[in-house]
Parts: structure tokens; sequence; C-alpha cells
């Protein structure tokens, strides 16, 4: 392919020819390892960052361990604000991820696994830049080719890392780049802020109002409490089951089974379709206990996936709800639905129940706009990575 007038071919792909391309070695001042101590789950003063906690370019909190208190931790291994760390071990997968520390705690430290980037600042203006480019799939690639070892365990030893080739740009060209960069990290992290913000206030209001604590205006009067049977009917839908073998990335007809997402892959295959009825379905499985509503026509995937729908007088998505707030037991494969027959029913009039129901709707359709919202900003930014840091469009 013809190069671009302006641009070269080297180590890291087409860049311009006002960039450069240096080894690692040459950009750092510093590259320390964190202590090797002693952990565990109950709480101190003292967080420690694992391989574990390392996304592609950010920390992950969801699983913290501390330092025990017997430990007292070296000072130099205290992380600071922008703070670049490499995960030097891990699977063949995830060895080698970068991410920045941007002081998600007040107070945390890393371990031996870690390795601390300090960058020469003649050379690279901050580690946001630096955090971008070493997560640009150019480099990505060519750390995961460094790799040695297992699928399970696998090292990048230092000689090697020390090697890597970096596109230097010129530090104004960095700056704009890394703050280009930041911006949409920023919506980005306000997106995840609001839609966790939103799931709280859904929770809440599912606490409330599928419990009848707080009633919607216009409606009181007692609950009653019905049976099952009373309020659901199981639906056999057994022949309208594909296997495993038969789900495709696209299709005709959407497949449903007992998984997190509501559609778990496509078949063709129309004699097996289920026509979902008005109202919809509430679908959930013996092995997960995940409950979904579904509105679509389907198919119906993997054994164990159970279909349930509402008696003429109910509203079946008001019982998804329900369910899905109350949850179903794990109680032992195949015997879910033999202790949810047992379970008892509160349940409003069918005017109140399809009120409460579309109110909740609103909430989960606001809530899939902003996630739709996130994945679309995460798309771009990716997008944005592979224009500028390869310089296919310059900022400065």
């Amino acid at each position: 392919m013809e190069l671009r007038a302006g641009f070269k071919r080297t180590e890291v792909g087409v860049i311009p020819e006002d960039w450069e391309v240096k080894p690692l070695r040459q950009l750092l001042t510093k590259a320390r390892l964190g202590g090797n101590y002693s952990n565990q789950d109950t709480e101190s003063a003292f967080p420690l960052m694992k391989m574990g906690n390392l996304g592609r370019g950010s920390f992950d909190l969801s699983n913290v361990q501390f330092i025990t208190p017997a430990n007292s931790p070296n000072g130099q291994h205290l992380l600071r604000s922008g703070d670049v760390l490499f995960n030097t071990r891990n699977t063949l997968d995830l060895v080698g991820k970068v991410a920045i520390w941007r002081e998600e705690l007040p107070v945390a430290y890393f371990n031996s696994n870690l390795l601390r980037f300090e960058f020469n600042q003649d050379q690279i203006c901050s580690g946001e830049y630096a955090n971008y480019v070493l997560n640009s799939a150019p480099l990505v690639a060519q750390l995961r080719a460094m790799a040695t070892g297992t699928t399970s365990v696998a090292a990048i030893y230092t000689r090697d890392l020390m090697e890597l080739p970096i596109p230097v740009p010129a530090r104004t060209e960095q700056q704009a780049i890394a703050s280009a960069l930041s911006d949409v990290d920023a919506l980005l992290e306000g997106l995840t802020r609001l839609i966790a913000k939103k799931r709280d206030l859904k929770q809440a209001a599912m606490q409330q109002l599928l419990t009848g604590q707080t009633r919607l205006p216009g409606f009181a009067g007692e609950w009653e409490v019905k049976r099952f049977d009373d309020v659901l009917i199981r639906v056999n839908a057994k022949s309208n089951q594909v296997q495993a073998s038969d789900y495709r990335v696209t299709g005709s007809y959407p497949v449903v089974d007992q998984g997190q997402d509501p559609i778990v892959g496509f078949s063709d295959r129309a004699d097996k379709l289920f026509r979902s009825p008005s109202g919809g379905v509430i679908v959930f499985g013996d092995h997960t206990c995940i409950v979904k509503f579904v509105d679509f026509d389907f198919l119906v995937g993997a054994d164990g996936t159970q279909i349930l729908r509402g008696r003429t007088d109910q509203v079946t998505r008001f019982h998804a709800l329900q369910l899905e707030y109350r949850g179903i037991e794990q109680s032992g494969y195949n015997r879910h639905f033999k202790f949810l027959k047992e379970r008892t029913f509160s349940v409003p009039t069918h005017a109140e129940q399809l009120a409460i129901a579309a109110l909740l709707s609103d909430m989960d359709a606001e809530l899939s706009a902003l996630e739709a919202r996130r994945e679309k900003t995460v798309a771009l930014k990716q997008a944005m990575m592979q224009e500028l840091l390869t310089g296919r469009t310059r900022l400065v």
C-alpha cells in the first residue's frame, strides 16, 4: 500500500514523519516493582493493588485486598496520582495490562507483580499520554507477543519490555492527544456514575412499589396474597428448544436462555419459533435463576430454561419485576420450579400492576438508553485512539 505524503513505515506501524520511535528504556527514569506483602480480605489501613485490579487503562476496585496489619508497607510502594503501572504476570491473555492511578482511593500500595513506570518528562509529557499509547492496539499486540509461559501463568520479562518501541510525537502534540482522550474518559466516568445512580434509584423504587410500601397516586386498599397457580402459568416450550450447536452470531430469530443477556444468539430454525403471547413471558433457568422479561418471538435455548406467563387477570411484566426483585432460590438443579410453586404472591389490582410495571419499565428504558450511550462513547474513544495515536488525525 502506498504511503501518504508525510508518513513513514515503522515497527509500530505507519506514523507521521516528524514522530520518533524509541524503546521504552529511553523514555524512563525508573521502573520499580511493588512490595511482596501478605494480604487479606479483611479491611485494614493499607489497600493493596494486585494484578487483578488492573484493567486496560484504568483500575478495577470491585475486589480489593488489604495488607495484613503485621506488615508495615514501604513508602516507595505508595501510589501517587498519575502513576502508570504495568502487569508483569498473569494469564497469557491478561499479562501486560497497563493502567493509570487516578487516586481512586486516598491511600493504596502496589504489589510485586506490578511495575511502576517513571517517565522522563522531557520525552513523555504525562502519565496520561503514556497510559493511552501503551493501551493502543499496536502496542497491546506487541506486548502480547512478548509474553512467555503457559495459558494460566505467563510473564513479560523486563529485558524484553524495555525494548518495546513507543511512538513519540512532540510534547505539545502528546498533551493535545492526552487532553482530547481525557475529555472522553471524563464523559465515560460521568455516564458510569449516572448509570449507577439510576440503578440505585430503580432498586429503591422496586423495594417500595413491589411490596406496597409506597402506593402510586389513585391507588389504595389491601393487596391480596395468592398462590402461584392463581397468578402464573408454566408454559411448556420444550418443542421450541434449539441446541447450542444451532446458535449463530447472526440469524433470523433470537435465542433466549437462562444466561444474563436477553438474547444469547440467533438461529434460522423457523420450525422452532416460540410465539410470545401478548403481554410477554418470564424466562429463568434451573442453573442461573436469572429472571428476564421477554416480549418478542424467540427460540428457546439450553436445557432447564423455564417460561412463565401471567393469567388473564394478571400483568406478566409486573410479576417478572417481582421475581427479579425477590429472586428465585438457588435450591438445586431442576428443583427451583417446585419451590417457586410453593411461594405466595402479594398482588394489587390489575390496574395498579399495570401502573407499577409501566413506571419501572420506563426506568429500565432510561437505563438501557444510558448504557447504549456509554457503549457508543467507548467505541468513539477506541476510534479516537486509533486516529490520534497513529497520527492519522493531527490536533496541532
